[in-house]
């Protein structure tokens, strides 16, 4: 049985671990970056760099859901826990317009508890999504427009925002996600920058979602708070890197203690029929969405795992792709 607490705390000494907080449309993620300073023991459930940090305040109630993604380019799979709590308990404010909450007195540091905290007014389910500034001239701007849309016509709050790079603060019933990093866009070159970083897309805002379609979260929970541990064959960037064993051995680990069962038997049944040696022609991937997608990347993985061969490629013509036959990634994942 995994305890959560000991994972968490283990996940948050581990810099290849990636952390978020938001919903579909509105997130704040934090990572540290290679070469900063390496995560500090620390008291709590908490990690902070000169980039951005995140708190874990709450674990009562909260189920852990692990999974694996089936990614664009088919040697590859993404993975994640994302920690849950039933919908009554995970609602936020949900305000819609611009609003002042005073000092952000639980902020991760010291130096930034007398800045002040405003809700962006995104509306979201399961987030508060906040800007903290103490820079007199944004002030000025904010509280001129406070009780306002961000997104009304002719309003100049979110421009004063995207100019001054204030620090954006995502707050869940689970903690929080600070980033102190610049906001991505004409003053980045139009990225977002290694490290913590945010992203709001108001056409995602639109759908009123609190998790991608793809997450296989269970009926009645929402997702507040997205860990990432090391991916084994994708990099920091984004980018293929070798297998790292350790790092695959690790989440499975987590699956097999938090992932949703008929993944799971997807997979496995896959990864017993290649062992057999069966061909493809005599077996049935799964009937459920989610349990097809434990079976190619049940696939994917075996061919990491042990090698391409003959039998892996007709079971991958059957029901995956071969590796050759690789989309772009959808931006985000």
């Amino acid at each position: 049985m995994l305890d959560l607490n000991t994972t968490l705390s283990n996940l948050l000494n581990d810099q290849n671990t990636g952390w978020n907080m938001g919903s579909f449309g509105a997130i704040a993620e934090f990572h540290h970056v290679a070469g900063d300073t390496a995560p500090a023991e620390v008291s709590g459930l908490q990690q902070a760099t000169s980039r951005g940090g995140v708190r874990i305040d709450r674990l009562e109630g909260v189920t852990p859901v692990a999974y694996e993604t089936l990614s664009p380019k088919p040697h590859r799979w993404t993975q994640a826990v994302s920690l849950c709590l039933p919908a009554a308990e995970a609602a936020m404010h949900q305000r819609n317009v611009l609003t002042e909450l005073g000092p952000d007195a639980n902020a991760l540091r010291d130096t930034d508890r007398d800045a002040i905290l405003f809700d962006m007014g995104l509306g979201q389910f399961q987030v508060d999504f906040c800007i903290r500034t103490a820079d007199a001239e944004l002030l000025g701007v904010l509280r001129d427009c406070a009780g306002q849309s961000l997104f009304e016509p002719g309003n100049p709050a979110m421009g004063a925002i995207l100019k001054a790079h204030p620090h954006r603060v995502a707050l869940t019933r689970l903690g929080r996600v600070e980033v102190y990093q610049m906001i991505g866009g004409p003053d980045t070159g139009g990225k977002s920058p290694e490290g913590p970083h945010t992203h709001v897309l108001p056409k995602l805002l639109r759908a009123e979602r609190t998790h991608s379609a793809n997450t296989p979260i269970p009926e009645g929970l929402v997702p507040c708070c997205g860990v990432h541990p090391q991916n084994p064959v994708i990099g920091r960037l984004g980018e293929d890197k070798s297998f790292v064993k350790e790092a695959f051995e690790m989440f499975q680990a987590l699956l097999n203690g938090w992932g949703p069962e008929d993944y799971l038997m997807g997979k496995n049944a896959a990864w017993s029929g290649l062992h057999r040696g069966t061909a493809a022609t005599e077996v049935n991937e799964p009937t459920s969405r989610i349990g097809r997608a434990g079976w190619r990347n049940g696939i994917r993985q075996w061919r990491v795992l042990h090698g391409n061969s003959a039998l892996l490629s007709d079971w991958a013509t059957a029901f995956d792709r071969d590796p050759d036959q690789t989309d772009p990634e959808n931006p985000g994942h």
